[in-house]
């Protein structure tokens, strides 16, 4: 970084904290400052320039007073002469490529692109909405994505009632990389270039489309009061991003339903894998929603070989919480009253600066629901005790269904261990291992390399076909290498759980429980 005066004279620059920095202005008018930052992370929160594209993020670059956090920003962009397009989602100063920002929050919040990526315009509830489509030639159908993304702004716009932006742009960066990032009037879009093949991964980015958007309302405008004003440079701690995120993915698939865009078949078995990705995490016995949503700066983000034994995910848990939270208050108010009032309530009396807090968000649930739902809160939330999912299932008609119940009755179970393995150079590498599985309660630990089994080579390639030679109730010895030292392990096999949280209708529901479930996915 170099700093000059309104005379072009330099002026000195201290770096005197990881980001900041100090000049000296020897009575300059103005400062100019000149930086490079870096540009080669394909990633929501980070900058990626190429000779095909560019794609900015406002926190990583830029730099401004730090008394000025209000002030008015202006940005003007030059791109390279092979680009057509600059687009970000902030409001023009009437230049060519030069927008204006109200404040350093918008700056920051508002993603710019330059590049050729394909644009789609639609308006819906009266704003103007565009979807960037980068690196979509010959891979994706960027017409009917920007048909069907049309289709979710209509629903999730129909469920809040209002429209709280003027111009909303979908970011859509078709380059392998994954993720999504909600901004307050744009979203940025990871996905992969396949993704539109195979229609269970193109209706995951839809899924993925449609939770972005819903944070318009719920996140970046309702909020849990800890999360806003911003603060930039130190943690921000709140109990409730079961909600902020939880809720949020649990809409994201109910407008896809409410749209037309997923079948109820689809949406059942997308809830139930939900479903048991939280009942085959171990760590839902150690972890509340409400601790998760607390650790989420040492814990969802930096997970290590031992996560899934001693936590849980607040998007997972939050999405079942609000399943039984809607059901329960669906039936509480015989069907008169749902979530969805829930939110718009919350909508109508914390959107503004302040946001809400835990109490005033669960004695809003309270009021809408006519009755003290304390102890739901205490038990789904605040608890690790297993939830209760009969009221739910019994409120829509459904019913858990093992995943392979098809199977032949007379075929021989295989043995199990429950270690998760991976090929490191050749070498069959323990990555994870579950508590209460046979490997856990045999010893086998993490990052030890299996080298035999009952004294015969094993290696990444014969390790499954190894393992199906056994059968529950079998043991082995295992061979291994656990930091240079060779040891040898008794494991007990055991039978595979059998998958018991994918949903389905009951076979004779009742003519309310079908109005039950058609009133929840609008079909």
């Amino acid at each position: 970084m170099t700093a000059a005066g309104s005379d072009g004279a330099a002026l000195q620059v201290d770096k005197v904290r990881k980001n900041r920095w100090s000049v000296a202005t020897d009575g300059a008018s103005s400062i100019t400052l000149r930086y490079r930052v870096y540009a080669r992370t394909m990633a929501t929160q980070g900058n990626w320039v190429s000779a095909e594209f560019a794609m900015l993020n406002g926190a990583p670059t830029f730099i401004v007073p730090v008394d000025r956090r209000d002030a008015t920003f202006e940005i003007s962009v030059a791109p390279h002469p092979s680009w057509a397009h600059v687009v970000s989602p902030l409001e023009s100063t009437g230049t060519e490529s030069g927008y204006r920002a109200i404040s350093y929050d918008e700056l920051v919040d508002s993603p710019l692109y330059c590049g050729n990526g394909a644009l789609y315009e639609f308006e819906c509830g009266g704003a103007a909405h565009l979807l960037v489509n980068e690196g979509e030639a010959g891979l994706w159908d960027g017409a009917k994505a920007a048909k069907d993304t049309a289709a979710i702004v209509a629903a999730t716009q129909a469920m809040w009632g209002c429209v709280p932006y003027r111009r909303y742009v979908f970011f859509n960066m078709i380059t392998d990389a994954r993720g999504g990032l909600e901004h307050r009037n744009s979203c940025l879009l990871m996905t992969g270039r396949f993704k539109m093949r195979k229609r269970k991964d193109y209706v995951d980015w839809l899924s993925l489309v449609s939770h972005e958007f819903f944070h318009t309302w719920n996140v970046k405008r309702l909020r849990p009061a800890a999360l806003g004003p911003f603060d930039y440079e130190n943690e921000v701690y709140t109990p409730d991003l079961w909600i902020a995120e939880g809720c949020t993915n649990y809409y994201e698939d109910i407008v896809l339903s409410r749209g037309g865009l997923i079948t109820r078949d689809e949406y059942l078995d997308r809830l139930g894998e939900i479903i048991e990705t939280l009942q085959t995490t171990p760590g839902r016995l150690v972890q509340s929603a409400s601790s998760a949503s607390l650790d989420a700066w040492i814990s969802l983000y930096r997970r290590d070989e031992n996560t899934p034994n001693v936590a849980i995910s607040y998007y997972v848990k939050g999405t079942v919480i609000a399943f039984l939270l809607d059901a329960a208050i669906r039936a509480s108010t015989g069907g008169a009253r749902s979530l969805d009032d829930v939110m718009l309530t919350a909508w109508s009396k914390y959107s503004g600066v302040r946001g809400f807090e835990s109490a005033e968000f669960r004695t809003l649930t309270s009021e809408v629901a006519g009755r003290d739902m304390s102890s739901f809160f205490d038990h789904a939330v605040d608890s690790t005790s297993e939830l209760d999912y009969g009221g739910a299932l019994g409120w829509y008609g459904l019913r858990f269904k093992a995943k392979n119940g098809d199977a032949k009755k007379d075929e021989e179970a295989k043995g199990w261990i429950g270690a998760v393995t991976s090929d490191k150079g050749g070498r069959l590498v323990v990555d994870e291992v579950r508590r209460a599985t046979p490997a856990y309660d045999s010893g086998l630990n993490a990052e030890d390399e299996v080298v035999a089994i009952d004294n015969v080579r094993v290696t990444p390639a014969s390790w499954e076909e190894r393992l199906s030679y056994y059968r529950p109730g079998n043991t082995a010895s295992f061979l291994i290498a656990r930091r240079g030292e060779m040891r040898q392990i008794d494991v007990a096999f055991g039978e595979k759980p059998a998958t018991q949280w994918r949903l389905e209708t009951l076979p004779e529901p009742t003519d309310e429980q079908k109005l039950h479930l058609a009133a929840l996915l609008g079909q």
